[in-house]
């Protein structure tokens, strides 16, 4: 997901094949028995989710990315050559890839076989405040894994570019529309000079000068995996890429519970106490981050209430227990 600048209206190619509902089993089906047919007679389930691919698992370890978007393919690639060559170092579980699928008169995209990582999305899912301290652990000893410097021929995504100050029409527009929910706006519950006011601290901060690091760049709820309160596995690649290392680190807000007043130590403390040093502009940008990834949840969740393309209920309050945090603090 994007900052909120993205609507995140669904771009799904009518063509054929390509449109969602479209690709179902005998077509999925169809693609191993062609290219990987030693997988084919693995049972085959549909993956209830996503937003660029469709999902599918395949028996107990595996599963079936097919791009349903028309930066899906862009994605993919990315994952396919990327991920790989730096699962080997992240402490978490990821859906490395093992096969590629090509593209054919039956599915003209790219597609893969990758490894399934068991749990539930923290969006339906979230990690629980029983397992904050282990898990602020677990996701600043994956960013540090993560965090260091790209190689030169790295991808650089232009849409994770943008800083603070570039997005802020976009961040007010945002802002406004939560609004215009009335009494559903989490916004004005949350206190409308509070939000702006942190927003405009964010956005003045210094920008990033250090190198550029690797990102994953999409960690929102819908991304990482949870099983019985603990995160266990982040997913979803396709926006790998470098830069700033604020946006990842805005996750400590939006997947992480801070626990019951006055608990110590506070979640943020000791996700830092892991990552290592931060500088206290990165730390302001990360909070803005935080902020516009929060309102983004909160509006996808509107649109899910509502019955409208795009929209997920479940990421509502995701995003209205991210935004309480960040305010916090």
């Amino acid at each position: 997901m994007g900052s909120t600048h993205d609507t995140r209206t669904p771009d799904i190619d009518a063509t054929s094949h390509l449109n969602g509902d479209a690709i179902d089993a005998p077509l999925v089906r169809g693609l191993l028995e062609e290219q990987h047919p030693d997988l084919a007679g693995l049972e085959l389930r549909r993956v209830q989710g996503g937003w660029d691919m469709q999902l599918w698992r395949l028996g107990d370890e595996l599963a079936v990315r097919l791009p349903l978007t028309r930066r899906g393919p862009e994605l993919l690639r990315n994952e396919l050559r990327w991920l790989p060559e730096l699962a080997g170092r992240l402490p978490l579980p990821t859906p490395v890839p093992v096969r590629t699928g090509v593209p054919t008169a039956r599915f003209p995209r790219p597609w893969s076989v990758a490894a399934w990582v068991p749990g539930e999305p923290a969006d339906s899912s979230p990690v629980t405040a029983g397992h904050r301290l282990e898990a602020a652990d677990a996701l600043a000893g994956f960013l540090r894994a993560l965090h260091v410097p790209a190689p030169a021929d790295a991808p650089v995504n232009p849409l994770r570019e943008w800083s603070l100050a570039q997005v802020s029409d976009g961040f007010a527009d945002t802002v406004n529309k939560d609004l215009a929910e009335g009494a559903a706006s989490a916004v004005r519950s949350a206190g409308v000079e509070r939000v702006r006011a942190l927003w405009a601290d964010a956005a003045a901060a210094p920008a990033w000068t250090g190198p550029a690091l690797w990102r994953h760049t999409d960690l929102h709820p819908a991304n990482v995996v949870v099983t019985g309160g603990r995160l266990t596995g982040i997913i979803d690649f396709g926006d790998l890429s470098t830069g700033d290392p604020a946006q990842d680190l805005a996750a400590v807000w939006t997947l992480l519970p801070s626990g019951p007043p006055g608990a110590a130590p506070a979640t943020v403390a000791r996700f830092l106490a892991g990552y290592g040093e931060v500088d206290e502009a990165t730390l302001r940008r990360a909070r803005g981050w935080a902020l516009s990834r929060a309102l983004m949840l909160i509006a996808v969740g509107h649109n899910g209430n509502k019955g409208l393309p795009g929209g997920k209920p479940t990421w509502g309050p995701a995003g209205r227990a991210a935004l309480e945090r960040v305010l916090a603090g």
